[in-house]
């Protein structure tokens, strides 16, 4: 279902009246919000924004989805089927860049990238040589930050096996079975097949945090990895006080999530498809945020530029320009 085709939008602007504010600072939207994320801890604020009323003033409607794949996303974005989404932040730079008006409302995690394993002698990305490593959404941003750290530990094609999979319960059953060594996981499926482990008598641990490593390569531990993109539909829909009230009312969720987990966790449970006690547990370990997508612009620029040293077409060829930082 389309989340705002052209015709709701303008049918939407030309009944926006002085009445239809809610507040002198907040505007309504003009249509229904879809917002959109991915089955990862950050959907876990969206989904208790909309559900815990935190958007009642300036999206009063708003639903939360869940997205299966990153190429499911970025086809949705581009066909205008999605306008309000969770993606990887490196993905909203590239599709920016790319003329299709998307902006960085915020970003939602400075790091939740894990390498789990049953190895206890694993414990640095160097550890990974001469093993097999389950890594789900090949080109995708935890395939970047992996190739990256690889590199930064000098290991070279062939050093490590990389057993790519098309989601990450893919990766959790070749570690489970012993058909990889480690498998690289975002929160919270990490947190998710350490427990899982414990019910079949296993032990998996969180052998690499990735997040750490990082700090060797980019000289700082904060991975912006995922954030709040906005089309120019929704943008032009929400106007710039709603665009503005939707940050703050995503700031005051985070606050209230990180406060009450299993109430967020809740809400999300069913579109993550991961148990609440789950996703609660693995909110010390995903390092959520509401950061402005301005206040974060320096982290963004630092992350894109190491990205791009080693392919410059990840982040569209170029650092997006000041269009690209919502709020």
């Amino acid at each position: 279902m389309t989340l705002l085709n052209r015709r709701d939008v303008l049918a939407g602007l030309s009944a926006l009246t002085v009445a239809a504010l809610a507040s002198p600072s907040i505007l309504r939207a003009a249509a229904p919000l879809t917002l959109y994320g991915p089955p990862a801890a950050p959907s876990a604020v969206l989904a208790h924004a909309v559900k815990g009323g935190f958007l009642r003033d300036v999206a009063p409607s708003a639903v939360f989805r869940a997205w299966k794949t990153p190429d499911e996303m970025r086809a949705a974005v581009a066909s205008g089927s999605m306008g309000a989404v969770v993606m990887p932040s490196y993905a909203a730079a590239n599709l920016h860049n790319r003329g299709l008006g998307l902006g960085l409302l915020n970003v939602l995690t400075t790091g939740l990238l894990y390498v789990v394993s049953k190895d206890e002698s694993l414990k640095t990305v160097a550890d990974l040589k001469g093993r097999t490593l389950a890594l789900p959404f090949k080109n995708d941003m935890p395939d970047f930050v992996m190739a990256r750290l690889l590199t930064k530990a000098g290991l070279g094609q062939g050093d490590v096996t990389l057993e790519y999979t098309a989601s990450p319960p893919e990766a959790v059953q070749l570690l489970l079975t012993g058909r990889a060594d480690a498998a690289l996981l975002s929160e919270p499926a990490a947190t998710g097949v350490i427990i899982k482990a414990k019910s079949m008598f296993m032990a998996v641990h969180r052998a690499i945090d990735i997040q750490a490593e990082w700090q060797a390569v980019a000289g700082t531990s904060e991975i912006p990895q995922a954030g709040l993109a906005l089309t120019a539909e929704v943008q032009q829909a929400l106007g710039a006080a709603g665009t503005d009230g939707l940050q703050k009312a995503i700031e005051a969720a985070l606050a209230d999530a990180l406060g009450d987990p299993g109430a967020a966790s809740a809400a999300v449970a069913d579109a993550l498809g991961f148990p609440p006690e789950i996703i609660a547990a693995s909110f010390p370990t995903s390092h959520l945020s509401a950061i402005p997508a301005s206040a974060a612009r320096k982290t963004l620029e630092g992350f894109y530029g190491v990205l791009a040293e080693a392919n410059p077409a990840i982040i569209g060829g170029k650092l997006p320009g000041d269009g690209f930082y919502l709020v």
